[in-house]
């Protein structure tokens, strides 16, 4: 029995699938950034939603910007995303002619983080990357996990900036106006029903008394 037992657990670990492994921190993930500028590790992006990202962030390089974005299904207790972006955008360091920028995106939490290096600060501040991932980001992130679209809005703001035109600013935030209903309630449906009756009460309470002293005075 003893000399099953090794080759019984070999045929069990051969039958049970291969379980994925989750990058939970920057070390976890290649040293080098991606060639296509793009690493969706998340898998929530379509083939052509990562094509047509990566060629918006490699437009950056004429801007001297080595631009990133990176997916995240979740992180680790112990790991936060904006410390996750910021050793990630030191991991995958470019040249040292060009700046450095990174998206980082959250799919389990629905949330995003933009990380750039000292000299990209100076034209974009960190105020502004804030603002940008927790407030323009988060719209398309939190309307059912749009993450293309969320990028796409996240990067005209910064090319904006970069272009040396004013910041747009975050989206405005569109309040739901009340529709007025011509559909009277139910409060409004007593309150008639009685002021019907009150009017009734003090006809009958004037014509009653005079039609009996009409018909007795005769």
């Amino acid at each position: 029995m003893a000399r099953l037992l090794p080759l019984l657990l070999l045929l069990v670990s051969l039958g049970l699938p291969a379980m994925p492994v989750l990058a939970v921190a920057a070390l976890d993930f290649p040293a080098a950034a991606p060639e296509g500028h793009v690493l969706d590790s998340a898998d929530v992006l379509s083939r052509a939603s990562t094509g047509e990202l990566g060629s918006r962030l490699a437009n950056l390089e004429s801007d001297h910007i080595n631009a990133n974005l990176v997916t995240v299904k979740r992180l680790d207790y112990n790991v936060d995303l904006d410390s996750f972006a910021s050793e990630l955008l030191s991991r995958w360091h470019g040249s040292d002619d060009d700046s450095d920028l990174l998206i980082a995106i959250d799919s389990g939490a629905n949330a995003a983080s933009i990380a750039a290096d000292a000299t990209l600060l100076q034209r974009l501040p960190n105020a502004l990357l804030e603002s940008t991932a927790e407030e323009t980001m988060s719209v398309a992130l939190r309307d059912g996990g749009r993450y293309r679209q969320a990028t796409v809005d996240g990067l005209s703001r910064l090319e904006t900036v970069l272009a040396g035109q004013e910041d747009p600013g975050p989206p405005e935030l569109i309040e739901q106006v009340a529709v007025v209903s011509n559909v009277p309630t139910k409060e409004e449906t007593e309150e008639s029903n009685a002021l019907i009756w009150v009017a009734v009460l003090l006809v009958l309470g004037t014509l009653v008394p005079m039609a009996t002293w009409w018909v007795f005075s005769r």
